[in-house]
This record gives structure tokens, sequence and C-alpha cells, in this order.
């Protein structure tokens, strides 16, 4: 006898598609590689003001002090704003809340990533501290979503870059002696002018560009050094959470 056919439509399929196929993310070790990968030249400019960093903080700071501040903070914009306060004469708690005050942008970028991440409360506040502004940016994938993997990669660029900058900026102070002479007291304003030139091309982000220069630009003569800093911080911070 020859068995009976059996119909198409009862045939087993070995695999199941499921309706968002289409969708699928890479694999998890790629999509670290990809955003590692885009991390690079972030890294190389990491590299670079870390270098600025060490060798400008240590007479200041002292050697271990600087390499440590680099490794635990990691916040170029914050530890470069306490070195200004630090700089021109003001003390430590003026300049702890100067970086602290920069560092509160996290605080709403932190939020943003949350629904994208996955793990348990220790995984999630080990991954939040992988968010730098370029990471964060690099794995913003739109709709609210942020590809976490891709972030880490990108931050994993960046953090060896940023502490062996400072190191060698540290071991290399000596060598240089005075900062002026490569010009690497013009970092300051040169670094926060790059950030205030990249943020005021947003309309939104000009006002609190003016009411933060014109606060600080009234406190200079009147205030110690850092207070105005923190002031114009602190008002900007205020009113971009009113006007959200």
């Amino acid at each position: 006898m020859t068995p009976a056919r059996v119909p198409p439509t009862h045939v087993p399929t070995a695999v199941t598609v499921a309706p968002d196929a289409g969708h699928t993310h890479p694999p998890v070790r790629d999509r670290v590689i990809a955003g590692l990968r885009a991390g690079v030249p972030y890294g190389i400019a990491s590299l670079l003001l870390g270098l600025s960093f060490g060798v400008l903080a240590r007479p200041l700071m002292g050697s271990v002090a600087t390499i440590v501040m680099s490794t635990i903070v990691f916040a170029g914009s914050a530890q470069f704003a306490a070195l200004a306060v630090l700089s021109a004469g003001g003390g430590a708690p003026a300049a702890i809340v100067a970086g602290m005050l920069l560092n509160l942008r996290f605080v709403p970028m932190g939020i943003a990533i949350a629904p994208s991440l996955r793990a348990g409360p220790l995984g999630r506040a080990l991954r939040g501290q992988a968010i730098v502004d370029a990471s964060w940016a690099l794995a913003n994938r739109g709709g609210g979503r942020f590809d976490i993997e891709f972030l880490l990669g990108s931050t994993l660029a960046q953090y060896p870059a940023w502490v062996l900058g400072t190191v060698v900026g540290v071991l290399a102070g000596g060598l240089i002696g005075s900062p002026r002479a490569l010009g690497l007291d013009a970092i300051f304003p040169a670094f926060f002018l790059g950030l205030l030139v990249a943020e005021v091309r947003r309309p939104q982000a000009r006002p609190m560009a003016a009411l933060g220069g014109a606060i600080a630009l009234v406190l200079i003569p009147l205030t110690p050094p850092g207070v105005p800093i923190i002031a114009a911080a602190a008002a900007v911070f205020v009113s971009a959470g009113w006007s959200r």
C-alpha cells in the first residue's frame, strides 16, 4: 500500500516565526562591540581632555586626589568646573557643589533610560553608572527607547581613556612645568565654550544660556569665587525644570 499523503496544512513547521521577527535586536555581544566602535572617537577626545585635566589639577589637588577624582567621578564638565572654582581661589565646598550641580543633568537622563533597563535593582544601578553625555546620545533609538548594550560599549571606549589621560597628565605635569607653556590654561574657557556652542544650537536652550551668563556676570564682582557658577547652574536647573 502507498502511505497516505499528509495534507500540506498538517505539515509541522520546524521554526515558529514571531510576529515581530523583523524587529529583533542583534546579539548582545554585537551591540556592545558596535557601541565600542562608535565610542572610539569620543575615547580619543576623552584621552586628550583627561591629560589636560591631569596637568592642570595636579598642582591644586595633588597627584593621588586628581587620579582618584577621574576614576570615581568620570565627568569632564563637573571636574573642570570644580577645578575652575579651586583655581580662582574658591574652597572645596564650593567646588564640590559646582560639580554636583553640573552632574544633576544625569538625573533626567537616567529617568529616560529606565524603561529600557531589564536587570534587577543592582544591575540597573551598575548600568546607570555608564551614562555619559555621548553614550546616552549614541544609544538613543527614539520613541523613549535606548540600546543599553550599545551605551555600555560606548562608555567602555571612553572611561579607560579618560582615566589613562589623567594619569599621563599627572605624571607629565612635572615635565611640562607651567601649563601656560602649552596653552593648557585656555582649556577652561575653550571646554565650556564648546559645551555652550553645542547647547545653543537648540532654540529652547538659548534663554537658559542667557540666564546663566547674566547671573554669573552680575555676581562675579560681588561674590567669592565659585558662587557665580553655583548660582547660575542652580537657576538654570530650576528654570529648565519649570519649563518642561
